[in-house]
């Protein structure tokens, strides 16, 4: 009978042991990447102001985001009062909901910053880093998005958007309530 007992106990605390890893694993923060170092923008070029609606910016996005992923997990975006990532996320085999809401925030550089305000995993209750660390470990995304889970932001390099030729595109003003989006695409003369 005593043998019994201590096999028990040992299963109970490798279990224990297991559970915990895992625990802070998931839940232990690490360093997020640094953002990319802004280059030189061309000087020599054509300017061309580009004014877009959410509905467009969300297609455009959503053509992007498609391409990137390779199916490898449904991502959405959509744009409202702010912007909404939808996706899935699996755990112990159960499909899961998952609603990011961020807002956005143009920097000097052109680039944009999506800070995250609230997200929702089905009726979990996880702070958002911990689910931002969960999307940057386990879907490779573009390198134009970086996702920055201490911050909890995503970071999205518009200058490395792989469009042809040495085509460049900067944000200069994002106003969702007023659905006013302003792009900047600089074409270089040569």
């Amino acid at each position: 009978m005593r043998f019994w007992k201590v096999a028990f106990f040992s299963l109970a605390g490798l279990v224990a042991a297991a559970l915990v890893a895992l625990i802070l694993l998931i839940s232990g923060t690490t360093a997020s990447p640094p953002l990319p170092e802004s280059p030189a923008i061309q000087e020599e070029g054509y300017t061309l102001a580009l004014n877009t609606t959410k509905k467009n910016l969300e297609g455009i996005a959503n053509t992007y985001i498609r391409k990137a992923v390779k199916g490898t997990l449904p991502m959405e975006l959509s744009m409202g009062d702010d912007v909404l990532l939808t996706s899935e996320l699996t755990v112990f085999s159960y499909t899961l909901p998952l609603a990011m809401h961020f807002d956005p925030i143009v920097q000097e550089d052109g680039n944009l910053i999506l800070k995250q305000s609230s997200m929702e995993l089905g009726h979990l209750t996880i702070p958002p880093s911990t689910v931002l660390k969960l999307m940057k470990n386990s879907v490779e995304l573009p390198s134009w998005m970086i996702v920055r889970p201490k911050e909890e932001e995503i970071f999205i390099d518009l200058r490395d958007l792989p469009l042809s030729g040495d085509v460049q595109v900067k944000a200069k003003e994002v106003n969702l309530a007023q659905d006013e989006i302003i792009l900047e695409v600089l074409i270089p003369k040569n």
